[in-house]
């Protein structure tokens, strides 16, 4: 007889993680899958995020800003550093740390919220059945009687002409982990995680050189912004080569890695210390997961959900990486909510519109919303207003005096459509904007708001003055 719960959460992602914690809160008895374990053998919760991801890269990150700070940036505070080095065992070893306390941590809030963790690798069945086959290779059946909840996650997207052997040719995983600062390391990849993990090493010393077949850069992003940041990133060093497809990376004497690529000029052969493949992540799906239910999954393995992550069968949600849209812990978890209080018979919702992209590089780049390519090809009619941290007087006495905030709204309505930061502590400024559009704010109600002086939000402040063209601190353009 199978042991029975309200709730089964697969997947102790951020996702699974945080819909386990609020199905508890709702009341159910609740159960959730992971299979993670680390080197050791311990098991483990928080998924990629935590583990491999978004926690041990903004570790290595902070470490690595600081260190160019001090090497780059001390003097002109007046501070002499000297003799300066980096210990890299160091910091992994408090990347490391971090890690085992955060992840330890949602097993407290497991033990405190009454949420058995199931450690193994879960499969859905017909019925919200769910099986369970343990590390121990044991088959175990439990049953879910309100809801199931899919969470997945993904994985990194291998790719043929550069097989990953986890030793020169590597994921994130990997170049979270590095021994030593590499002499050059390539990177397959101008996104998020190339750009992030390329900024990591290349502060510390590395020479680092980044392919992307694109011809544009940060396509996603707003162009102004794009732009922005690619000077940004070769003031610093980063070489990054747009256009540039690479046909074969092959490892030689177990030593090197020979990166041939080809651009507008023809080909050539690089030669590299690692190559980091970073050109996306996939679902972390196979039919196998979901048989024998109707549940649907696309050919790219994608599950398919509605607007509110249910899926074909009757009381299964999916969510996160596996389901459509961004490949970002927050979405993961607010859909997590979502699907937990909509099995409570409460009102779970997510916007879509508005979800905030973060890139945790130096500078910080925060977007939401629409960008300006995308409003004048649904011929939208818009207004914008930008303020340059180059005037903001907190900015300057913290010597990140670099970058922009940029607020696009409607011409007519005045309702904030788009909001764009590159420059100091964008990731944190984003909120500001994003509460405001949460409540279809007007770029007039941001600009009636008193900020504190001197703070980077002022620059926010001035931005959305700027849309009338009222900036205090700055020369309005003339209006046509």
């Amino acid at each position: 007889m199978s042991k029975s719960f309200d709730v089964i959460v697969i997947g102790g992602g951020p996702g699974g993680y945080v819909a386990a914690i609020r199905a508890a809160q709702l009341g159910f008895k609740t159960a959730c899958v992971e299979m993670w374990r680390d080197e050791d053998g311990k098991g483990r919760l928080g998924g990629t995020c935590l583990n491999v991801g978004c926690i041990p890269s903004k570790a290595l990150l902070e470490s690595s800003a600081l260190y160019h700070k001090a090497k780059e940036e001390f003097a002109v505070h007046g501070i002499s550093a000297d003799g300066l080095k980096m210990d890299v065992a160091a910091m992994i070893g408090r990347k490391a740390e971090i890690v085992e306390q955060l992840t330890g941590g949602i097993g407290q809030l497991f033990q405190a919220n009454g949420i058995e963790w199931i450690q193994g690798k879960g499969k859905l069945r017909a019925n919200k059945k769910v099986e369970v086959t343990t590390h121990e290779g044991a088959v175990e059946s439990y049953q879910a009687q309100k809801g199931v909840i899919l969470a997945f996650g993904s994985v990194p997207v291998d790719i043929p002409v550069a097989k990953m052997d986890g030793k020169h040719i590597v994921s994130s995983t990997g170049a979270l982990n590095f021994s030593e600062v590499p002499k050059r390391l390539g990177v397959i990849g101008a996104g998020v995680i190339g750009l992030e993990l390329g900024s990591v090493w290349q502060a510390l010393g590395a020479e680092v050189v980044i392919f992307e077949a694109m011809d544009t850069f940060l396509a996603v992003a707003d162009q102004q912004l794009a732009k922005e940041a690619a000077r940004a990133f070769k003031k610093q060093g980063l070489d990054i080569r747009l256009g540039t497809k690479v046909k074969q990376a092959l490892v030689q004497d177990d030593q090197e890695v020979h990166v041939s690529v080809e651009d507008g000029s023809g080909e050539q052969t690089l030669v590299f210390d690692k190559l980091l493949v970073a050109v996306g992540r996939k679902p972390n799906t196979s039919p196998d997961l979901i048989e024998g239910t109707k549940v649907v999954m696309d050919a790219r393995g994608f599950i398919e959900v509605d607007e509110h992550c249910r899926t074909a069968e009757d009381g299964v949600f999916a969510i996160g990486d596996c389901v459509r849209g961004p490949m970002l812990a927050h979405k993961a978890e607010e859909e997590g909510v979502m699907a937990a209080e909509i099995l409570a018979e409460q009102a779970g919702h997510v916007r879509y519109d508005i979800i905030p992209s973060v890139i945790y590089t130096h500078p910080e780049m925060a977007w939401i919303g629409k960008t300006e390519e995308q409003l004048k090809a649904e011929g939208t009619d818009y207004v914008k207003g930008d303020f340059p941290f180059a005037a903001n007087g907190r900015a300057k006495a913290m010597n990140a005096a670099s970058g922009f905030v940029k607020i696009l709204c409607d011409k007519d309505s005045d309702e904030i459509l788009g909001a764009h930061i590159i420059g100091p502590c964008a990731s944190e400024m984003i909120h500001e904007l994003m509460v405001a559009m949460e409540f279809y704010a007007a770029g007039e109600d941001l600009a009636r708001i008193m900020h504190a002086h001197p703070t980077l939000s002022e620059a926010v402040h001035e931005a959305a003055l700027a849309v009338s063209g009222a900036a205090l601190h700055k020369v309005n353009p003339k209006r046509k």
